[in-house]
């Protein structure tokens, strides 16, 4: 059976089957966050060596995201969809059957292809979806990613427990199997294209910065931020950023179009990406860590690791909802005020962690809070992302977006690390006054956040064409004019 064709796509399965992939990719990419002490002793390896379980799919991810993203545009987004859940599937399946941290870690890089779901489906959304709906669609895709997440942080410790680690691959890698029968079955390929090949050259260049910068960031507190290796990888990493960009500059088929991510709407929402993932990547690895701390050392409540994440579920249900409500007020007042109104959201959330964390209600308030800000704008960065740009640029800079989310969130964790590790109590704890300090900067990140999201420009976007062909365009809040 050939996959069906654009004239008999019926919008609701399709958004169904993209639903269904995300779900997948989501659940996977969280679910093994609070189960890395049980996965290092499992595995019989050192807490060093266990954090690459994480690092290794990091860096893949950030590597064929916006790749494949490109591919996807060019030969088309849902036949690439359909083969980054085969690639999910068949990461899972070998974490799944494997005792071995050396084979874990290659199918964390093999899953990480999957990173290219979100800006995949973002376009067939884009592509398959009447005008009207796509910013709805696209929020409630963000709100699923949300929702999956969350649900994998909190259960990911309770099923470890409970089944095996084993269990947290066996769970996406049949997902991913559904979903992948389903997107070769049932989503339409659309006739949108990019003509042109990929650049291999500057492919091989956005992959080694990428690696410099990450591998850089992550290993800094281990390393020191002073040390000859950190230093080293980090001015490798912009040597190689400039190289790269020279290059895509000069080609007649870039990658990464350097005019598209010159779009004033584009650049200022990948620097309001990469504040946001500064904060959220904090808030999932340390919210954690600072509730499970024995109040005997004068903070925290002593949560186990399987409960710890149920800290995290305000932060989840306010994502969700976050999400599906960006759509509805885009469309009713405009983007920009959503994004401004998100950085806002998510700002006292993190100054209540660093200032009032005495009592449980104060962390799940100020996580509840976080996450609603975060579902606001990471639906409305996308949407914005998507009025920008050419249709058939959907994936690349889509992917571009997720992906300066990514290197936001690697660096902002190294960085809370650094600071909640500065000083310690006794036991290898870490003082009270890191958890302030860092929060802290969270919060000021969000507050720069808020005064980028001013910047964003107000683009008016076609909704129809009238009878004498003309377009008619409106922003949000206005009404429709010629």
């Amino acid at each position: 059976m050939a996959r069906r064709k654009n004239a008999t796509a019926n919008p609701q399965l399709t958004f169904a089957v993209l639903a269904l992939g995300i779900t997948a990719y989501s659940v996977l990419q969280s679910l093994v966050l609070p189960a890395l002490p049980t996965l290092q002793h499992k595995l019989h390896t050192s807490q060093d060596t266990a954090t690459w379980i994480l690092t290794a799919y990091l860096l893949s991810a950030s590597v064929f995201t916006p790749i494949l993203g490109r591919v996807g545009d060019m030969v088309g987004k849902a036949r690439m969809f359909t083969v980054t859940l085969v690639a999910l599937g068949a990461g899972s399946l070998l974490a799944a059957l494997t005792s071995s941290i050396d084979v874990m870690i290659l199918a964390r890089v093999i899953q990480g292809v999957s990173g290219a779901i979100l800006p995949l489906a973002f376009g067939i959304v884009r592509d398959e979806m009447p005008p009207l709906r796509v910013r709805g669609l696209i929020g409630a895709m963000a709100s699923l990613t949300a929702a999956a997440g969350g649900l994998g942080v909190v259960l990911g410790g309770v099923i470890s427990d409970a089944l095996g680690y084993h269990f947290l691959f066996w769970i996406p890698f049949i997902l991913a199997v559904i979903a992948g029968i389903a997107a070769h079955f049932f989503v339409p390929e659309s006739p949108v294209r990019t003509p042109g090949r990929v650049n291999w050259v500057a492919a091989v260049l956005l992959s080694a910065w990428l690696v410099a910068l990450l591998v850089s960031a992550s290993e800094g507190p281990t390393w020191g931020w002073a040390s000859t290796r950190t230093i080293g990888l980090f001015v490798v990493a912009v040597v190689l950023l400039l190289v790269w960009i020279g290059v895509e500059v000069r080609s007649a088929l870039p990658l990464i179009d350097m005019r598209m991510m010159r779009l004033r709407a584009v650049w200022i929402n990948n620097m309001v990406a990469f504040l946001f993932g500064v904060g959220l990547y904090s808030a999932l690895a340390f919210i954690p860590s600072f509730v499970q701390t024995s109040p005997s050392h004068g903070y925290g409540f002593g949560a186990s690791a399987a409960t710890s994440g149920l800290y995290l579920a305000p932060l989840t249900v306010g994502m969700f909802f976050g999400g599906m409500l960006s759509g509805p007020l885009s469309n009713r007042f405009r983007p920009k005020a959503v994004l401004v109104g998100a950085c806002i959201f998510s700002i006292p959330g993190f100054f209540v962690m660093a200032l009032a964390h005495a009592h449980e209600w104060e962390v799940f308030g100020a996580s509840g809070l976080i996450g609603l800000g975060f579902g606001f704008a990471f639906a409305t960065m996308t949407n914005l992302i998507v009025d920008a740009v050419p249709r058939e640029q959907t994936g690349v800079a889509t992917g571009m977006n997720a992906n300066i989310r990514t290197i936001g969130g690697s660096i902002g964790a190294a960085l809370m690390a650094s600071i909640v590790t500065s000083g310690v109590v006794g036991a290898g704890v870490p003082k009270e006054s890191g958890y302030t300090y860092g929060f802290a900067a969270m919060g000021v990140a969000a507050m720069l956040a808020a005064l980028a999201a001013l910047l964003v420009p107000v683009r008016k976007i076609p909704l129809a064409t009238s009878a004498d062909g003309s377009t008619l365009t409106c922003a949000p809040g206005e009404r429709i004019s010629r």
